[in-house]
């Protein structure tokens, strides 16, 4: 199974549960008179409309690379996970006035049996789907997969909160209220995880020390002698990753001797880590008078 289909399966997985979920809070909601539940209702849709973006963005990445994107289209993930972090702030916003106007109004609700069960089933089952999209995410390289699974997430955790709150609304009129206000940071917090995890790769990153020990290893296994490599940058296009980086060479080694030792550093480096390296070739004696 491509890596596509395994993503799918979880896009299509999660929108069945989302809509299941978000009728059952409407419904809990409505009955109960409770905004913090029908709030937490209207956040499950939103992973609904979030997962369709995810769906549409990796449908797009998969996409091969063409004259007009020589590296592909796999920043197009990128775009949809940031879409979903811009699309939950905008929900938050909404629950913050909402909650806002329920607390200045003095207005509680009752939850009863209905709320406890409802929460307590949304809690265990988006848990669930959280770890299956962020887990897929990750073993196949989605960032919108991974972003819809920290939406999962935050589902999750809303209505555990609701669930705890549940148990002091006899006592306490404004807890339904607080709670709505919660959410809404809450959902701020996730937003802005989302969007940083996903704007960073297109501001440009350092390469990570485990991928340069990597690179090193894979260069002792091809070559005895110390590469010196340096020079190390990375650019990510979603799935696909270029690295450039400089070895350097004795300045003896003919350039038939260099062209092959380089291929086959360019070959095991894809056939290990998946990265399309652009190696520059230096030889020890300009190394040294750099030195």
């Amino acid at each position: 199974m491509n890596e596509l289909k395994k993503g799918m399966i979880v896009v299509w997985v999660s929108f069945g549960v989302n809509i299941i979920l978000f009728a059952l809070k409407l419904w809990a909601g409505h009955v109960t008179d409770s905004l913090a539940l029908r709030a937490d209702g209207w956040h499950t849709l939103s992973d609904c409309i979030s997962t369709i973006i995810v769906m549409a963005g990796m449908k797009w990445s998969m996409k091969p690379a063409d004259r007009e994107h020589p590296f592909g289209h796999g920043r197009a993930e990128t775009v949809a996970a940031i879409f979903v972090g811009f699309f939950l702030i905008l929900i938050s916003f909404e629950f913050g006035q909402e909650a806002t106007q329920r607390l200045i109004s003095h207005k509680g609700a009752h939850y009863g049996l209905i709320g406890v069960i409802v929460m307590s089933v949304s809690v265990i089952v988006k848990e669930i789907m959280s770890q299956f999209s962020i887990r897929t995410g990750r073993k196949i390289h989605s960032d919108a997969l991974i972003a819809d699974g920290w939406h999962h997430r935050s589902d999750a955790i809303s209505s555990l909160i609701i669930l705890v709150g549940i148990f002091f609304s006899g006592k306490i009129w404004w807890i339904d209220g607080v709670l709505t206000a919660m959410l809404a940071i809450y959902l701020i917090y996730v937003s802005y995880k989302i969007i940083k995890n996903a704007v960073l790769p297109l501001l440009g990153e350092a390469v990570d020390d485990e991928i340069i020990e990597k690179m090193e290893k894979i260069g002792k296994e091809i070559y005895v002698r110390d590469m010196h490599m340096h020079h190390f940058h990375i650019h990510k296009y979603g799935r696909h990753t270029e690295m450039t980086f400089h070895i350097v060479l004795p300045e003896e080694m003919t350039l038939r001797e260099s062209s092959t030792l380089t291929r086959k550093l360019f070959d095991k480096i894809k056939k290990e880590t998946g990265i399309i390296a652009t190696i520059h070739v230096d030889t020890h004696s300009k190394y040294e008078k750099k030195d």
